[in-house]
């Protein structure tokens, strides 16, 4: 994964996948050069179909135009979404 510092041990590290089904739904790509080591990926998922849990251990969103996959299993999403309230 781009940009993970290395005092972020192993158990720390999510790693995230965007599959798209065609390159006319990127909005957006860029390495951007003038602020270090910063990427930047945009692109359109449109209708929202699905949100599930992998084999309990990848968050996946499926859109009518492509797959957001971040490896995170259910209890960290839980406490990721109660540290939000």
């Amino acid at each position: 994964m781009v940009g993970t510092m290395s005092s972020v041990g192993p158990g720390e590290r999510h790693s995230f996948s965007v599959e798209l089904d065609d390159r006319e739904h990127v909005k957006r790509f860029f390495i951007l050069n003038d602020s270090g080591n910063r990427v930047l990926f945009e692109g359109y998922l449109i209708e929202l179909k699905e949100i599930s849990l992998v084999e309990g251990l990848i968050l996946e969103v499926r859109g009518s135009n492509g797959i957001l996959r971040i490896d995170m299993t259910e209890e960290e999403l839980r406490r990721a979404l109660v540290g939000k309230r």
